[in-house]
């Protein structure tokens, strides 16, 4: 893997970037890779990672603002679904 066609991580999505960073994990626990490789492996490594700990944690938030949407609608919903007693007594 050479940095000439390595694509910035930003241009990649989500699936290529972790199958890069498991890529570099195989070849760093082999062992094989000369010293420079090795670190230039592990920093694209880590700036992958990185990015997927950012982009999943966006998705995890974008998920719970939808989740508490859908739970305020139920609830809504479930107020407004209740019988009116505002003319019982009258």
């Amino acid at each position: 893997m050479e940095n000439t066609e390595q694509r910035p991580v930003e241009d990649l999505s989500f699936k290529e970037a972790s199958v890069e960073l498991e890529q570099i994990v195989r070849a760093l626990e082999r062992g094989d890779l000369e010293l420079e490789d090795a670190l230039g492996r592990y920093a694209r490594g880590v700036e992958l990672l990185k990015s997927l700990r950012e982009r999943l944690s966006s998705a995890e938030q974008k998920v719970q603002v939808l989740m508490d949407a859908t739970a305020e609608d139920v609830a809504v919903a479930d107020t407004t679904a209740a019988p009116s007693t505002a003319f019982v007594n009258e």
